[in-house]
């Protein structure tokens, strides 16, 4: 078990540790993106004065740098609720900058690249063109890529606005039209919610909020930040649970939008890594207790080893395999097999030289 893991278990682990467990605790918590989150738990329990002062510098600043884009978000979301508004569309946000508009707990000391935001497909062409004349332009990409983003994919390619530098996805649903799972993408923006205190802004309700991240998490097949988004998904459910028929609704809601495979490892996983207090009704209703054979014991021998800070520290001969290996997996997950031999041996055919970094933060390599 990592460091990281351990004071994320418990947060007075961090009395004991030595002045070398500390320089390792701050690089586990800065490769996985979880250095602010890390500052704002230990505040949270009232143990900072327990921190050595350069790792508490460390921490600090990663947490008033998440504060920072945390700021920028809200800003940027107003621009962007106000060019939709003329188009009689409201600003439904995903991920993380609905955590951070929607004062969520999983926006504590979060850090992210860019705006997620979801609007319906039919509306694509004429929301593009205003983001367009009000300073968004698309990342530069071959006509391959514009083709794989605009047929098979379920997002846009990447913009970015002109003047300010920030990022944006717009999404027309929540995973490829190719995959082999089918969410209800106009269920998703119907029953989407207003953020309190932000008139046209929205998000997901919360049972979608959550299967949204669980399919982000076991669904997409990257391997960078997975200890993040679960620990996001992990804040999620502590705080969407207090309402009452909380969890028979987010199972119910998983089979009607055929995503029950991505909920039952979430919570899986999040039982295991992080001692989240999912109830045995949902884990049997999603039958997440029962063995599943070779493939379940595959999937965990991968996430034991993805689920983890993406340091030298927690890694092992079988790491690079593993990531490979889940990167093979969100591949097949996401396009049937014709598709995907053609994708893939095209993107072999060019070499990565000629791919957007936009391309690659979707497509990884």
């Amino acid at each position: 078990m990592s460091l990281l893991r351990q004071v994320l278990l418990d947060s007075h682990r961090i009395a004991a540790l030595s002045a070398v467990e500390w320089d390792l605790l701050v690089r586990q918590a800065r490769h996985a993106n979880l250095l602010g989150r890390l500052y704002r738990r230990l505040q949270a329990a009232d143990l900072l004065a327990q921190v050595p002062e350069r790792p508490l510098h460390h921490m600090e600043s990663a947490a008033v740098m998440a504060d920072r884009q945390h700021m920028l978000v809200r800003y940027e979301s107003r621009f962007l609720r106000d060019t939709l508004a003329g188009l009689g569309l409201p600003l439904i946000l995903l991920k993380g900058a609905a955590y951070v508009v929607g004062d969520l707990p999983a926006a504590s000391g979060r850090v992210f690249a860019d705006i997620d935001i979801l609007l319906p497909r039919e509306r694509l062409p004429e929301a593009e063109s205003a983001l367009i004349m009000t300073g968004w332009i698309g990342e530069p990409l071959d006509a391959y890529d514009q083709r794989y983003y605009r047929q098979w994919m379920h997002e846009l390619p990447a913009m970015r606005q002109m003047h300010r530098g920030t990022a944006l996805d717009v999404h027309h649903t929540i995973l490829p039209p190719t995959a082999r799972l089918k969410p209800d993408a106009q269920a998703l923006i119907r029953d989407s919610v207003e953020i309190p205190g932000s008139p046209g802004m929205r998000t997901l309700q919360p049972t979608d909020m959550v299967l949204h991240s669980a399919c982000h998490l076991f669904h997409d097949g990257e391997s960078e930040n997975l200890l993040r988004d679960l620990s996001d998904l992990d804040l999620l459910l502590r705080h969407f649970s207090r309402e009452p028929n909380f969890w028979p609704q987010l199972v119910a809601r998983a089979a009607a939008m055929d995503l029950q495979m991505p909920l039952r490892l979430a919570l899986r996983y999040l039982v295991q890594v992080l001692a989240c207090p999912v109830p045995d009704s949902a884990l049997q209703a999603l039958k997440a207790e029962r063995s599943q054979g070779v493939a379940e014991h595959t999937l965990d021998w991968i996430y034991s080893r993805t689920l983890r800070p993406q340091h030298s520290s927690t890694r092992d001969w079988a790491t690079p395999l593993c990531r490979k290996l889940l990167y093979i997996r969100g591949h097949w997950l996401r396009m049937p097999p014709h598709l995907l031999f053609v994708h893939l041996a095209r993107k072999a055919w060019v070499g990565p030289t000629t791919i957007s970094a936009a391309a690659l933060q979707n497509d990884p390599r």
